[in-house]
């Protein structure tokens, strides 16, 4: 990207180019967040990731930088925000929490989701999504996603058919881990997806890769924004096909559910459906990096295992241990590295304003883990989101793991109880030593990179799980 020419200054002392506005960081400075913050992010992928640049995140230490980055940032300049321009367009880069908690709590108004960038990505795939709605139809969007994802519950009414979807397919991925003595990304992820299809679409979507590979290609396309023309035909196929699995209304299903629930006009019921399946594979990544957290910090693993074991295994559970696993997962390595929110109207900020238009970046990776109200830093902490020490993690507004306020993820527990159960459903009866990534160990801070596409875990039955 070629970056505007601006004048650095420090925009805590009020100093600006006019009129209070805050003044951009200067050239140098804007380059190293476009280098250091944006780039790797673009690289590896914003709406689905891409192995091989994954992969060179990875070896290269980029995210570790891009903390840093942030980090130094504060020091020089303050808490910000701190703007900068990029072609021609305003961001501010969001260093505080309460900044954050503010940005986040005022969605829609004056902080709106459906950012330029966003809805040109999101629109190959999702067009008339929550994330890229406005105004009453937003409102109508989200109050229907919320009824159908029972948002507030921790256990969906679906819970009881969903933990036997994912016992069943976590029991055919482990009998084949045992018969080859070791469990890869590719395995998992084609599991995953078979449990993905059938929660959301019902039995009859088990085997449907075509859908998955349509949701694929458009969300490659939707990595590149406004840049790529619209695949309108793949699009309208894979729409197609989802509303036809919503109007078989599988019982058992979230199709069920969208069909049964009442909507008013233009909600676009079934066109809410894309945007969990295109959730559910981050919740994917997060489930596979919580087992190589667990597999090579033995403490917490035993601990896992012996929630995994209480209780009736085919009965829907809260497992709050796990959850927490699932939460560092994301805390550690965000799903989302940059939350956007575009102001529909002008800012105050001390020491300035700025306009109307201005995208706020919020950079988790730098909030999780290097803002000083985070107390974990590069620690696998999962007892800070247990029912005790939880209320903390979840009051700390650095921690988003989920997005917050009113535009926060509505399928947080619905995804929760999903990994929670496949997590508990393999460590029941098996142990795991993580192959492929020697750097993950309880002694050595947890690297700012996971590559997902690269885990793979040998896998050990356990005799002294006795039979379940």
């Amino acid at each position: 990207m070629r970056l505007t020419e601006a004048t650095a200054t420090n925009p805590s002392t009020g100093e600006s180019p006019g009129a209070g506005t805050l003044r951009p960081l200067g050239a140098r400075e804007a380059a190293g967040v476009v280098g250091d913050v944006l780039l790797p992010v673009l690289a590896g992928g914003v709406i689905v990731r891409r192995p091989r640049a994954m992969g060179l995140v990875e070896r290269t230490g980029w995210d570790r930088r891009g903390v840093e980055r942030v980090r130094a940032l504060r020091q020089r300049h303050g808490s910000g925000p701190l703007p900068l321009t990029v072609r021609g367009r305003s961001y501010a880069l969001v260093l505080d929490p309460e900044d954050a908690e503010r940005v986040l709590a005022g969605t829609p108004e004056p902080f709106s989701p459906a950012t330029r960038e966003k809805r040109g990505a999101l629109a190959q795939f999702q067009p008339h999504g929550v994330l890229v709605s406005g105004g009453s139809e937003r409102a109508a969007r989200r109050e229907f996603v919320t009824q159908v994802l029972q948002t507030p519950q921790p256990l969906h009414d679906l819970a009881g058919p969903l933990t036997g979807v994912v016992r069943e397919e976590a029991a055919a991925l482990l009998a084949e881990a045992e018969r080859s003595g070791q469990l890869r990304w590719e395995e998992f992820d084609a599991a995953w997806w078979r449990t993905v299809r059938r929660v959301v679409l019902g039995d009859a979507a088990r085997d449907d890769v075509t859908l998955t590979a349509q949701l694929g290609a458009l969300r490659s396309a939707a990595n590149w924004s406004l840049l790529s023309p619209r695949r309108k035909r793949l699009r309208s196929a894979f729409l197609a096909r989802v509303r036809e699995y919503v109007a078989a209304a599988e019982p058992g299903s979230l199709a069920a559910r969208v069909a049964a629930t009442d909507a008013p006009p233009g909600t676009d019921r079934a066109g809410q459906v894309p945007h969990w399946l295109f959730a559910y594979d981050a919740a994917g990544m997060a489930t596979a990096r919580a087992l190589a957290l667990l597999a090579t910090h033995p403490r917490e693993g035993e601990r896992a295992r012996e929630e995994a074991r209480g209780g009736d295994p085919a009965a829907p559970r809260e497992l709050p241990y796990l959850r927490g696993c699932a939460l560092e997962s994301v805390r550690l390595w965000p799903t989302t590295p940059l939350i956007l929110r575009e102001s529909t109207e002008e800012t105050s900020w001390p020491g300035g304003t700025l306009p109307a238009g201005c995208v706020f970046a919020l950079y988790t990776p730098y909030l999780h883990r290097a803002e000083p109200a985070a107390p974990y830093g590069d620690t696998f902490a999962p007892q800070q989101w247990t029912a005790r020490s939880g209320r903390a993690a979840r009051a700390n507004p650095a921690l988003v793991p989920f997005s917050s306020g009113p535009a926060g993820c509505p399928g947080q527990n619905l995804v929760l109880l999903t990994t929670s159960t496949l997590l508990a459903a393999l460590l029941e009866r098996h142990t795991y030593t993580l192959a492929s990534h020697p750097g993950l160990r309880p002694a050595a801070p947890v690297p700012a990179t996971l590559d997902h596409f690269a885990l793979r875990f040998r896998v050990h039955p356990d005799p002294g799980s006795g039979p379940r």
